[in-house]
């Protein structure tokens, strides 16, 4: 089933025209993974998206080229994809391009790490990315290398080194400011996401025609932080937002905006299932 996209609330950034969508079929893999990652349908979905990556350096506009420097400022390989990487959240890749293989060669010599960054063809290369880890790799026949990444960090480019073979860029890292409502009701902010998240499954799953069933723990005792950038990285199909989502410093409006795209998704799967129970021949093509 295809599920909806809607619009996001009209609190929401203006700059953003892509309407998000939720896939609860994410939901399970970013706290959980699957040991047998390489048959999941997920996995499969994005193997096959990799193999046509492209990235240009023309895309970075002279914003990138600053003069500020600090003693957090450090060096980092990029690789622009037309995706958002969250911490926490596992990204498969396949490497085929000859100045990526030649970053990989560089990398499992040194630390595993390098920047994504998300770029499109409208919007460009986004300042703000997420570190990818290389956790598993393996090294095809015709030099060709397979990864599973997970994120970490976040950063900013304050400054592009060189852009070929590939992109390095002098970035800063991001971490959320403390918020001021509090942690008590920044815990029950996410409790409130997470209760969306399961009503959302819940009635897709129904629309869908699969079993209805008591949705698991989704949240697993994940501090707020994490937990907000776990529900941006199941907003599939809607990488402008999930990029607006990443670039967030504050974990309270974070969750809001989230919980709102979540309430608009449940509002219209409500009136979605009351047709489908009123005009249940019309739904079923």
């Amino acid at each position: 089933m295809a599920l909806p996209q809607l619009i996001p609330s009209p609190s929401s950034s203006s700059s953003l025209h892509h309407k998000p969508s939720f896939n609860p079929n994410l939901l399970p893999y970013p706290l959980n993974p699957n040991p047998n990652f390489l048959s999941t349908p997920l996995l499969r979905r994005q193997r096959h998206r990799s193999s046509s990556l492209k990235c240009s350096a023309s895309s970075f506009s002279e914003r990138h080229h600053t003069n500020s420097k600090s003693d957090d400022v450090v060096e980092l390989p990029l690789f622009p994809l037309p995706l958002v990487l969250f911490p926490g959240a596992i990204l498969p890749l396949q490497i085929f391009e000859f100045r990526y293989r030649m970053m990989m060669h560089s990398l499992l010599q040194t630390d595993l790490r390098f920047g994504v960054i998300y770029s499109d063809a409208v919007s460009g290369t986004a300042d703000v990315g997420c570190v990818g880890e290389v956790v598993k790799h393996e090294r095809l026949v015709d030099d060709r290398f397979f990864l599973i990444c997970k994120g970490q960090e976040r950063f900013r480019v304050t400054d592009l080194v060189r852009t070929k073979p590939y992109l390095v860029a002098e970035v800063q890292w991001l971490e959320d400011r403390p918020s001021g409502d509090g942690e008590e009701d920044l815990d029950a902010l996410a409790t409130e996401v997470e209760s969306y998240m399961k009503d959302v499954i819940r009635l897709s799953n129904r629309l869908g025609g699969k079993p209805e069933k008591e949705v698991q723990d989704l949240r697993r005792n994940l501090f707020p932080t994490p937990f907000s950038f776990f529900v941006g990285s199941t907003f599939e199909g809607a990488p402008r937002e999930q990029q607006a989502l990443l670039e967030l410093v504050d974990t309270t409006a974070r969750l809001k905006r989230e919980k709102e795209t979540l309430r608009n998704t449940l509002n219209y799967l409500t009136a979605a299932s009351a047709v489908k129970d009123v005009f249940p021949s019309s739904s079923s093509s």
